[in-house]
């Protein structure tokens, strides 16, 4: 038997991993799973705005060729202004690099940026997209803390201690995945400020920096920190219900100098794949001129908004149960009192759960975090059927506890 790259022994996927398989397996054989796995909003009856459907229709001749390998001139300029809009300096259409979702671009710029044995800090819990591009780099993943008492900001004592010789980059994910945090301004410059003094690399994933609720106002890493080289990644797959699409980019900014080589890096790649898919990229226009269609998601009677009420109501209601109420996004990762419940670990939990009640969450050791019995949920589904399951979630707990 041919063996597999060793690059991939640590690579984990799982949210759609093996609890997903076994819901795929129980819905084949005719049992309906509610999967609160994936934030897809479509799949639960969010539909593109008409901006967005406008503009590819009028404009879907224009896809036809290969676009310049960085993106269409078009959308780089509206990306551009709408960065300059939140604070970021000295940018220009000729820095960003539009390409199939965030995934892409955040492969891209692992791999011109992470060599053998570089490490970089990530933060527990994590997406995977990016522990697994690190591995697939070569590099080593090291995880500091995001502290859950402190709303699940970053504790930059950890953050520092964990900083060696071979630490090139520090990755911040905010709003974050999975916990829905907001990470406060003062947080944020002291990431800066440690980046500043270690000489790293920021890398900043504000996919959801459109998502935010309550009146606050996020802050882009890279505008409070303008001398620091630093990569903002984002798109339009979750603030306009395209994930599909694949319609992400990312932005150098900072001195120019220090990420040159990196930047022609990227450009190598980017030239070894021809260009991003050009008909996401014609939508890019439209949608960044259409807040509306996002915004009334976000506010009371919103759906957003009104499904993250419920799914925390629901919460709220179960004894042994604790959440930090998340500001973005679709994500909530709450806990579990390990003393009152008969569970191994959060994987046995998920997979009873589903077993008994057809309901797919993913644990916390998914997304790197294993200091406690956590579990991410996807606030999606219309709030009377969250409702519904965080009922379903009360009933099961309390069946299994001690």
């Amino acid at each position: 038997m041919i063996a597999c790259s060793d690059r991939l022994t640590y690579v984990h996927s799982d949210i759609r991993g093996p609890l997903y398989q076994e819901a795929l397996r129980m819905e084949a054989a005719g049992t309906p799973v509610l999967k609160l796995n994936t934030g897809n909003p479509a799949r639960f009856g969010f539909t593109l705005p008409i901006s967005v459907r406008r503009a590819l229709a009028q404009h879907i001749d224009e896809a036809v060729p290969y676009c310049d390998v960085r993106g269409m001139q078009s959308a780089r300029d509206v990306i551009c202004t709408y960065h300059i809009g939140k604070g970021l300096k000295g940018v220009r259409p000729d820095d960003i690099f539009i390409g199939n979702g965030v995934s892409e671009m955040a492969s891209m710029l692992m791999e011109a940026l992470i060599g053998t044995g570089d490490e970089i800090l990530l933060p527990s819990p994590c997406y995977s997209l990016w522990s697994n591009n690190t591995y697939l780099c070569g590099g080593v993943p090291v995880f500091y803390r995001c502290d859950p008492a402190n709303h699940w900001n970053p504790d930059l004592e950890d953050m520092e201690r964990k900083i060696t010789p071979k630490t090139k980059a520090v990755l911040v994910i905010n709003p974050n995945n999975p916990t829905g945090a907001l990470y406060s301004r003062e947080v944020l410059l002291g990431i800066a400020e440690l980046a500043r003094k270690h000489h790293l690399v920021l890398l900043a994933d504000e996919i959801y920096d459109r998502l935010v609720m309550d009146g606050l106002v996020h802050e882009s890493l890279a505008a409070l920190a303008p001398d620091q080289p630093c990569v903002t990644f984002n798109g339009l797959s979750k603030s306009h219900i395209i994930c599909g699409f694949r319609c992400g980019w990312m932005i150098f900014s900072g001195p120019k100098d220090e990420l040159k080589d990196v930047r022609d890096g990227v450009m190598k790649l980017a030239a070894m794949r021809l260009c991003g898919n050009a008909l996401t990229q014609l939508v890019i226009p439209a949608a960044l001129a259409d807040s509306a269609s996002t915004m009334e998601m976000l506010v009371p009677g919103g759906r957003l908004y009104e499904q993250r009420g419920a799914t925390l109501r629901g919460l709220e209601a179960i004894e042994g149960a604790s959440c930090e109420r998340n500001d973005a996004a679709f994500y909530v990762f709450p806990a579990l009192d390990r003393e009152m419940f008969r569970f191994k670990d959060a994987g046995d939990f998920c997979m009873k759960f589903l077993h008994e009640c057809q309901v797919l969450v993913i644990p916390g050791p998914g997304f790197d975090w294993h200091e406690d019995l956590r579990f991410r949920i996807v606030m999606l589904p219309q709030p009377a059927e969250l409702e519904d399951a965080m009922g379903k979630l009360g009933g099961f707990l309390q069946r299994h506890r001690r």
